[in-house]
């Protein structure tokens, strides 16, 4: 009983903190059930973490999401973005390409590449925003970023953060396009992970509802310290976690 606590409580924290910021919670999720061999780094948890993060995210942009009237261009223009990732994830998904993706040897590397990417972007000058400056073609091309964060270690919310800042957005406003996008991007993976559910016959338990409970803490923390923390400091304390992150990986792998 304690002991499976401990795990839902250390994924939880994993997943709640590395989905939002630019590290990679697929990396960090692989890398921690690994290295402790947990028992109940499961589908049915995994779901259940995912949810978590998903009703985190609905709930602190809560005011934006529900006013319909404001913000249905804004929200078209997601639908768009979210479009690119929609179709190659579920090629990658049905033709199990994707599950060849996920070992520690392409983490390693994509940790450090696009940690190195995201300090190349940063440094940006930044002159667009949201409200004005987020079209179709901004939609699209930050859509299209996202499809490489299908490949673990890459970041969802780092590379689409990171093509936010090449097209020019402020660090604030590529953030909060990103944590928008988290959300069909969550929906979607959720919905993948209950229909293998229903295929798998897996019955619901107690650590399900931990495990979003706990999910949601730690994402609703990171998300309002995330933002708190953009408005003052660069994103170099993130690339210099990747690198030292990839040199840890590297040194498992080839010593």
């Amino acid at each position: 009983m304690i002991s499976n606590f401990f795990e839902i409580f250390l994924l939880s924290i994993v997943q709640g903190i590395s989905e939002f910021l630019p590290i990679s919670s697929a990396a960090h999720l692989i890398l921690v059930s690994n290295i402790y061999e947990f028992k109940n780094q499961s589908l049915l948890i995994d779901i259940s973490l995912h949810l978590g993060s998903l009703l985190a995210i609905l709930f602190y942009f809560r005011k934006d999401i529900f006013d319909f009237n404001k913000n249905l261009n804004l929200f078209y223009k997601i639908a768009i973005s979210t479009m690119p990732l929609v179709v190659v994830g579920y090629f990658l998904y049905s033709t199990e390409i994707i599950y060849q993706l996920r070992n520690i040897q392409v983490i390693a590397w994509s940790t450090l590449f696009f940690g190195i990417l995201i300090y190349i972007a940063d440094k940006n000058i930044f002159l667009k925003k949201i409200e004005t400056d987020f079209n179709i073609k901004s939609a699209l091309i930050i859509g299209f970023f996202q499809v490489i964060a299908l490949i673990p270690g890459v970041s969802r919310a780092g590379i689409t953060i990171t093509a936010g800042r090449i097209l020019g957005f402020n660090r604030v406003d590529s953030t909060k396009i990103s944590f928008y996008l988290s959300i069909p991007a969550l929906i979607g993976a959720s919905a993948l992970g209950i229909k293998d559910l229903f295929k798998e016959n897996i019955e619901f338990n107690f650590l399900v509802l931990i495990g979003i409970i706990l999910s949601f803490f730690f994402s609703l923390v990171t998300i309002k310290f995330f933002l708190k923390f953009i408005k003052t400091f660069s994103f170099n304390v993130f690339v210099v976690y990747r690198i030292f992150l990839a040199l840890i990986i590297f040194y498992i792998i080839y010593f």
